[in-house]
């Protein structure tokens, strides 16, 4: 049989890399949630205490097995940053040592998890990695776990939710005050594990005479303190702006500079607010 010419080889070649792409956009969308990866991490924690190092590290690195779950996979080191356990590509880092190894934005990663984790047995961080199922450099955060010589870590790509995302959940939240009203609205939207907080989006409620929270979804204990004189980091009285808009109109869209609770970063932010009786209803989504 006749070798296949060089330009059947580059169209074959081609729809490789085709069907590649396809795949990980249609992959893009199975992304794990930080609550997934929690529950991961401490699946794995508990796995390892209970198994011992080297039946772990098989687990671990088993691909199709119970610790890779859409993009979430464990991975070890040991304290000299050798990999011995990754669920990601198992035969091609397990043994490397990657000590002097950095992250995208040239941070030495492996030397930080080593280092942050020295004093404490969890830790919790911040970088910037190679997303294999998109193929996307993606900021991400990983839980940390020590255990002898070894670093357990599990990490998440950071949810960026959309200005879409932040109407929805504003509007399920209207519904939600206006047939519970505010007092069951409240206690509802202060529960940081429930529904009317998804990964970067939350709820708040201001109350239009006093200017005091009624709700808080990422700090419930801000439900009673003054919200007038909170200023963004730029100076902005963005409730201010907000109770403004919600008199004068009943929504608003109001712009200002806030720290994610996902990432942990100061960014940009913007905030659909609505009216509800003499509350506030606002949910922001984050525009970095």
């Amino acid at each position: 049989m006749s070798k296949p010419s060089l330009a059947a080889r580059l169209a074959a070649h081609l729809a490789g890399l085709l069907l590649a792409v396809c795949c990980g956009t249609a992959l893009a969308t199975d992304r794990a949630t930080p609550r997934e990866a929690r529950v991961l991490f401490d699946q794995a924690v508990k796995h390892l205490q209970a198994n011992g190092p080297e039946k772990s590290w098989a687990a671990f690195s088993d691909r199709k097995g119970p610790f890779v779950k859409k993009d979430l996979y464990v991975y070890v080191i040991d304290r000299k940053g050798t990999y011995v356990a990754n669920g990601a590509a198992p035969e091609a880092l397990v043994g490397l040592n990657v000590l002097d190894s950095v992250d995208a934005a040239g941070t030495p990663l492996f030397r930080h998890m080593i280092a942050v984790t020295d004093k404490q047995t969890e830790a919790r961080i911040r970088y910037v990695w190679l997303n294999r199922k998109t193929n996307h450099v993606e900021p991400k955060n990983a839980w940390l776990h020590r255990q002898g010589d070894y670093i357990l870590g599990v990490g998440y790509y950071s949810p960026h939710a959309t200005a879409l995302d932040a109407q929805k959940l504003l509007g399920e939240a209207v519904a939600f005050a206006i047939k519970n009203g505010m007092g069951g609205a409240s206690k509802a939207f202060n529960d940081t594990k429930g529904s009317f907080v998804r990964d970067d989006l939350y709820v708040f409620a201001v109350n239009l005479d006093s200017g005091k929270f009624e709700a808080h979804g990422v700090n419930p204990a801000w439900t009673g303190t003054d919200a007038l004189n909170l200023h963004d980091v730029e100076g902005h009285a963005l409730i201010q702006e907000m109770i403004d808009q919600a008199k004068s109109k009943g929504t608003g869209v109001v712009d200002y500079v806030w720290r994610n609770p996902v990432t942990n970063a100061v960014e940009r932010k913007r905030t659909f607010i609505q009216r509800v009786d003499n509350s506030l209803l606002g949910v922001g989504y984050y525009l970095d």
